[in-house]
């Protein structure tokens, strides 16, 4: 198989796996925080134009469905700050990829309510946003020269930064809350960005 067609074929992939995923949280907020039991994959699969089996491919639950998006931009984070200019400093960096990242397109507000609210969704999507620590770690490692296995400030900053990501979004979520959330998200990481790593003992 040459590279177009394998290209092609991990385009219409995630097309797929997108499609799956915009059906269940679709439904999932036709049915409010109280109904996701009657979110069923067959219902699911149906909206996305796919077969049971297919959707059984993709995922292995419905909270993982729902949460998908949330899934695929956090594993792009790492990416994302490799991105960014390299004599930029680091915390202006790790604020303009993770904005750039999460907040285009910025946010359904209605679908991170709904996974918010619902106690199953909420811990699929705590999942989801820890998945951006290994990709930022090993990116923050390469970007200020330090060792992810002797240094704790790698992962620590890239635990850091996917906490505020989290917080941003309970924040742009309350009532009253008329700021975007690339306003709110760049606060947030402005609360745990520093520009430089700090001075301190290594791990051994």
């Amino acid at each position: 198989m040459n590279d177009d067609a394998m290209d092609l074929r991990a385009r219409n992939k995630q097309a797929t796996r997108e499609a799956i995923s915009h059906a269940a949280l679709r439904l999932a907020i036709e049915q409010g925080p109280h109904g996701l039991a009657l979110v069923r994959v067959h219902d699911i699969a149906e909206a996305a134009g796919v077969s049971s089996r297919t959707y059984n491919n993709y995922f292995s639950s419905r909270g993982e469905a729902i949460c998908a998006f949330q899934s695929d931009q956090s594993k792009r984070a790492g990416q994302a700050l490799c991105s960014r200019p390299a004599d930029e400093r680091l915390d202006q960096a790790i604020i303009a990829a993770m904005i750039e990242l999460y907040t285009d397109p910025e946010p359904d507000k209605a679908g991170l309510r709904m996974i918010m609210s619902t106690p199953e969704l909420e811990g699929e999507a705590l999942k989801a946003f820890t998945m951006a620590e290994g990709p930022l770690t090993e990116a923050i490692a390469a970007r200020t020269g330090t060792d992810p296995g002797r240094d704790l400030f790698p992962a620590v900053m890239a635990a850091a930064v996917a906490g505020a990501i989290r917080v941003a979004g309970r924040h742009w979520l309350q009532p009253g809350n008329t700021d975007s959330f690339a306003t709110v998200l760049r606060h947030a990481l402005s609360c745990v960005c520093p520009a430089t790593p700090p001075e301190g003992p290594r791990d051994q």
